[in-house]
Order: C-alpha cells, then sequence, then structure tokens
C-alpha cells in the first residue's frame, strides 16, 4: 500500500482544473466539443445505457504503473479485450498495477470514474505517458469523460490529438492484436 509520501501532489499544491478549465483549453486550441450531461458511471458496463444517446466511439481508459513508478494513462475502445501481460510489453516493462485513488488525485486531479486522455490537462509534471488504441482513433468522433464522469465530451480524432501535443503529451499508438474486441471487463476497474 502507498503511503502518504510515495505520492507527490503533482499538481503544485493548486486546485486541479476541472471541466470548464478543459472547455476553455479546447476552445483556445480551436478544437469543436460537445458535452452531454448524464448520470455518473464509473465503469464500461454502466456507460453503455449511454451509446443510444451519444454517438461515436467509447472509450476504456485505464491509469497503470510499473514497478520503477512510470505512469500510463491508456485509451482503448470499451470492448477492446485487455491483457495486460501484452500490455506490460507494448509499454516496454514487464508488469503494470491498477493506480489508486490517490495517484488519480495526486498526478491527474482526477476521481475514480473519470479517467481519460483529457486528464493530462492536470499533469503539470509531465511525468504521465499517454497510450491510445490505433482502432479507437479509426473512429469517428470519439467520447471521453472530461475530468467528471457525469459528462461526456465529443471531440474529432484530430481534436484529440492537437490537444495531447499541446500540453506536451504525444501518445504512443498501440495496434491490439486480431481478435482482441470482445467483451471483458479488468475487475470492474476501468471505465
Amino acid at each position: 500500500m502507498d503511503s502518504l509520501t510515495d505520492i507527490p501532489n503533482l499538481i503544485g499544491g493548486e486546485v486541479p482544473r476541472g471541466p470548464r478549465d478543459l472547455f476553455r483549453r479546447l476552445d483556445e486550441l480551436g478544437i469543436v466539443h460537445a458535452t452531454m450531461r448524464h448520470d455518473p458511471v464509473f465503469t464500461v458496463e454502466e456507460a453503455l445505457r449511454l451509446r443510444g444517446r451519444i454517438p461515436g466511439a467509447h472509450s476504456k481508459n485505464l491509469f497503470v504503473r510499473d514497478k520503477k513508478e512510470r505512469h500510463w494513462l491508456v485509451s482503448c475502445l470499451s470492448d477492446r479485450k485487455l491483457d495486460l501481460k501484452w500490455l506490460a510489453g507494448e509499454l516496454g516493462t514487464k508488469r503494470l498495477t491498477f493506480c489508486n485513488r490517490r495517484r488519480l488525485e495526486g498526478y491527474l486531479g482526477i476521481r475514480p470514474g473519470a479517467v481519460s486522455p483529457f486528464a493530462i490537462l492536470n499533469d503539470l509534471a509531465g511525468v504521465v505517458r499517454v497510450a491510445l488504441d490505433a482502432g479507437l482513433l479509426a473512429r469517428e468522433p470519439l467520447n471521453f469523460h472530461p475530468l467528471d464522469n457525469a459528462r461526456t465530451t465529443t471531440v474529432s480524432r484530430a481534436g484529440l490529438l492537437r490537444f495531447l501535443e499541446a500540453e506536451a503529451h504525444p501518445p504512443l499508438i498501440l495496434r491490439f492484436p486480431a481478435g482482441s474486441p470482445s467483451r471483458q471487463t479488468l475487475s470492474g476497474r476501468p471505465e
């Protein structure tokens, strides 16, 4: 278990940026976006009920780390079957574990259920790496929580990539093996 001193507050002691800050940043970058409010969702299964109301690709988002304290925010198609051993190899490490709530708050300024590529807005120290599913990027438009799991924000693929580049988080693009799209949950933890 992490001790309080193990997890620095990398947000600089400031209040983490929230949805309004994200929308302002997207506007500054000229990224068209639309947001829908809904009941909070914490898992892919809970988010399934939104599918008919929000068109486009939906995602599964993970915040993971390895023994060397390297952190990754990984986004893939919501129906991807994820093999953590395969993912670790693709990220250049041996083993991955899910980050706990303190790490989410300390590194990304968000709570469980709100993980998405938009959370790097709060990674002021630049320690979190971003990895995106090539299959997700092949879809249009894309949907993610805007630092709040009671909303879903839709952006274009180009808009997402522009945002990540502008925030100095160029993504690693992952090519999942054939047959990886299928329903599977990972202990109910990813969203």
